[in-house]
């Protein structure tokens, strides 16, 4: 098993096969997530400080939904992002709030709490 995949397993086994942040169970073509994210820079493929964090301790295990969903977000602005979506989707979706007219929708003001943050284990980096 080459380091690649063996990382692969280690990341694919820190949360017992799970996305470290909806917790729905990974599928074929998972992602792994950099939690502090590295910053690449697209028109000559250099990344910012890429030492410092492309690191095994430094990613986590992630649905693809999720992973693309955090882009370059760190933990926190992730986590403001999707606590946005309600308000976004009451602003710009029709769909939606003809649904929740219906009763076929509630909301709620549930604090988005991450899949690592509810089982108690933090990510290896900060």
């Amino acid at each position: 098993m080459n380091r690649t995949q063996k990382d692969r397993q280690i990341l694919f086994n820190k949360y017992e096969g799970k996305c470290a942040y909806c917790g729905d169970d990974l599928k074929k073509g998972w992602h792994v997530d950099h939690i502090e994210p590295i910053v690449r820079n697209w028109l000559d493929g250099s990344c910012k400080n890429p030492h410092l964090k492309n690191n095994i301790e430094n990613k986590n295990p992630s649905c693809a939904s999720c992973n693309i969903q955090k882009n370059s977000f760190s933990i926190e602005e992730f986590r403001y992002n999707i606590k946005k979506f309600v308000e976004l989707l009451n602003k710009n979706s029709t769909q939606y709030k003809f649904a929740k007219r219906y009763g076929l929708i509630k909301e709620t003001e549930v604090e988005v709490k991450f899949y690592f943050e509810k089982i108690n284990k933090q990510p290896l980096a900060s």
